[in-house]
């Protein structure tokens, strides 16, 4: 395999020295390019695009074209692993991801399928392999799933939802179906994660996007147990290299210390939280991700600077910062807001790792 010609990120995740603090952005491969939406338009919808192996290196390597990025992350999305277990996918105009079959009883739970990821999702792992070859080891490849309560919402409302009225009311009411489902899209994950760093990922992310609307006590039982479990399962160990796990709770700054316990080498944060704070109460023992708000993107360029200098000084100095948006960055940003956000760090970042 390639040698990495930037491993900076990969350093950082692992808290060791480097030049700079790296830089990548969720969602990065996105709307907010131009030439991302004309190749979405040629694929004809947005699950041709998942599902095209060289359409979806094409649209991971667009940012990287552009930027100088210390990653590049998988195209995919969070809903490849329900959509293998059958439950019928699609996507209406306006209302977002949908499924024809949601997950709303014991039967539905128990007839869900382990999908296998060389079989059903061979997709992905065939993007994996074109990325990783066509990145000819410029920057480190990032794999990711979405987490088991975050899959679940999605599996029992049947797509998104406000109230969760439905997955909380199975929590509360049916908490062993629950963890049933849970374990299943728990080992599913570990599966599927393991997959792509066979093929090629050089590290792993787990997206919780909606951990943070549950209880303290909740997410602990139910999304963070699934998330340790997924941890303790992965390769952790290929090509003669770590291959470290992010674990990203969107509103869950408040567990940063029981996230840290979990085994995983980095915590992703969004922008609602102190990033010095939190590595404070984390004791430098895990790297820190994050934790732009997205929306300054749509301040000048000057502005996104003073931003960016106020994270890095949060955060301090040496290594284990990972620069990064609070979530994915928004379709209509100004790219040109996104490539000053990244020479902003590259650029402030250097004092802090003399």
């Amino acid at each position: 395999m390639t040698n990495l010609k930037n491993d900076r990120f990969l350093r950082a995740l692992m808290r060791e020295p480097v030049d700079a603090t790296p830089v990548w952005m969720m969602r990065q491969a996105g709307r907010y390019l131009p030439e991302y939406r004309a190749t979405r338009a040629r694929a004809g919808s947005f699950m041709q695009l998942c599902s095209n192996p060289d359409l979806a290196c094409e649209v991971t390597l667009q940012p990287l074209e552009r930027f100088p990025l210390d990653a590049a992350i998988l195209f995919s999305d969070i809903l490849t692993i329900p959509d293998a277990m059958g439950l019928g996918l699609y996507f209406s105009e306006g209302e977002g991801p949908r499924f024809e079959r949601p997950v709303r009883d014991e039967a539905a739970v128990r007839a869900l399928g382990n999908p296998d990821p060389e079989g059903e999702l061979r997709y992905v792992m065939d993007a994996v392999r074109t990325i990783r070859r066509e990145l000819d080891g410029r920057v480190p490849l990032i794999g990711f799933s979405g987490s088991p309560w975050t899959l679940a919402t999605y599996m029992i409302e049947g797509g998104s939802t406000k109230t969760f009225s439905r997955c909380k009311a199975m929590l509360y009411d049916r908490p062993d179906l629950m963890h049933e489902l849970l374990g299943k899209i728990a080992d599913s994950v570990i599966a599927y994660l393991n997959a792509q760093v066979v093929a090629g990922a050089q590290a792993l992310m787990v997206f919780d996007t909606w951990g943070g609307v549950l209880a303290p006590r909740d997410y602990e039982q139910f999304s963070l147990a699934y998330m340790e479990r997924i941890v303790h399962g992965l390769v952790r160990e290929h090509e003669d290299r770590r291959v470290p796990v992010i674990l990203f709770s969107k509103g869950g700054g408040q567990w940063a210390e029981c996230i840290a316990r979990s085994g995983c080498d980095g915590i992703g944060l969004d922008w609602t939280v102190d990033i010095g704070e939190i590595r404070e109460r984390t004791q430098d023992s895990v790297a820190l991700q994050g934790n732009l708000d997205p929306a300054i993107l749509y301040a000048s360029p000057e502005r996104i600077r003073e931003e960016v200098a106020r994270v890095l000084e949060s955060y301090g100095y040496g290594s284990g910062h990972v620069f990064n948006l609070g979530h994915g960055i928004t379709p209509d940003v100004d790219p040109d807001h996104a490539g000053a956000m990244i020479e902003a760090v590259h650029e402030l970042s250097r004092a802090y790792h003399q």
